[in-house]
């Protein structure tokens, strides 16, 4: 983009209740809502090459690209663990891997802040961007917020702060838009954690989808949808209520879901230094707070950043069992004729129980997620972004689809 010196002072944010640039499919990571908008054309991940930046950015960030058919579904890899804090931190919704790293940075001088995402004092699934410069700022920021966050919104605070080494915590969109415009920043150093980010929505979103999961949706903390193919919700006296897949109400839900997750290809994050997540550890039938997950560690930095936490951390090997291609095409087949009905609880909690015993475990679980949300999210596409379909989904995501389309079993749903 050619632009002059003074784009910061010539830039106005979107306001309050404005259009942003990439209309429908904006995913809100907060770029807009600062002088940053200048660059939304280049760094949005839905606007543009969309998503195939990706491919771009990676021999950038990472000193090369995706090499095998592992790396096609996970990204670039140095190693793969799964990790959990012992003692786990205390409130934590996991064991506390993010949080623990964030403040080993900070406490160990790596770093002078941390931007992540704390809750509004009036609403605890409300997200609330910050920069966190103490241990009890990074602890307040403990447990996903399940819902778009305006993560970016803090870049132009952060110049105002003067702080030169900096850890941003986020999901893909926000990773690939601060990767983007990372040059502009001048600072000395950044580090990156990501999250496996899929499915999320707007807030108001989120009340439907609990009011028509949950027996309690207004005592819920925390919730996941966990390898044992069912939703784990966390409630505020201490219980965990657990909803099979299948008793959901798809189609009363599908538009609870972004049209910018719908149209996501980057699940794992491949843009950060490390991600951390649940999807590739097997179900191991304890509460989150006891719970392995799953961290990819993709370069040098993440590395280091790992090395920190070592100590006190049990780490395991990554496990594949199973074989998750036809379970993958159900999933899509199923979804393509779903109806508001579920099925009753008791034979959704039977057949999540068979399915945590014999189907897809550990990495082949991962697998199965990545599989079935790219193709989902391929048809989604397809249907909706017209001629500029092709120039945003990633060759890694086409080529996944493509192992699936023998015989056109993919190409005819768009016919």
């Amino acid at each position: 983009m050619s632009m002059t010196d003074d784009w910061r002072t010539k830039s106005q944010p979107i306001p309050p209740g404005g259009r942003y640039p990439a209309g429908d499919y904006c995913s809100h990571c907060g770029l807009c809502d600062t002088y940053y908008v200048a660059h939304v054309k280049d760094a949005c991940a839905f606007l543009g090459d969309g998503m195939q930046k990706v491919e771009t950015l990676e021999p950038q960030v990472h000193g090369r690209s995706r090499k095998d058919n592992l790396e096609r579904r996970f990204g670039v890899c140095t190693a793969m663990h799964t990790v959990k804090m012992d003692p786990p931190v205390a409130g934590a919704q996991w064991t506390g891997v993010v949080t623990s790293l964030a403040i080993a940075l900070l406490e160990n001088d790596w770093v002078d802040g941390v931007i992540c995402v704390q809750s509004d004092p009036d609403d605890r699934f409300k997200p609330k961007p910050v920069i966190a410069t103490t241990v009890e700022e990074i602890m307040a920021a403990r447990g996903v917020k399940p819902t778009l966050s305006p993560n970016l919104n803090i870049l132009a605070l952060l110049e105002e702060s003067n702080l030169k080494r900096i850890l941003f915590c986020g999901v893909g969109c926000q990773v690939q838009a601060l990767r983007s415009v990372e040059h502009h920043l001048n600072l000395e150093q950044l580090y990156v954690i990501g999250t496996h980010c899929v499915d999320n929505g707007k807030r108001e979103g989120l009340d439907k989808f609990l009011e028509t999961t949950s027996d309690s949706p207004e005592t819920v903390k925390h919730y996941e949808f966990m390898q044992d193919y069912q939703v784990h919700l966390k409630h505020t006296d201490g219980h965990t209520e657990k909803v099979p897949y299948f008793c959901l109400p798809t189609k009363e839900l599908n538009n609870v879901i972004a049209p910018s997750c719908y149209s996501c290809f980057d699940y794992m994050n491949g843009l950060a230094d490390l991600v951390v997540g649940y999807m590739g550890v097997p179900y191991q039938n304890v509460p989150m707070t006891e719970h392995y997950q799953q961290v990819t560690i993709r370069n040098k930095k993440g590395v280091q950043m790992f090395e920190l936490i070592k100590p006190k951390a049990s780490i395991e090997s990554v496990e594949m069992e199973g074989d998750c291609r036809n379970f993958v095409l159900q999933t899509v087949f199923q979804e393509e004729r779903a109806s508001n009905s579920r099925l009753p609880k008791f034979i959704g909690k039977w057949l999540a129980a068979a399915l945590t015993k014999f189907g897809p475990q550990g990495l082949e679980f991962a697998k199965y997620s990545i599989d079935y949300h790219t193709i989902r999210n391929y048809l989604f596409v397809k249907r909706h972004w017209g001629t500029k379909a092709d120039q945003h989904i990633p060759g890694y995501s086409k080529a996944i689809v493509k192992e699936y389309d023998q015989n056109d079993k993919i190409s005819r749903l768009l016919r």
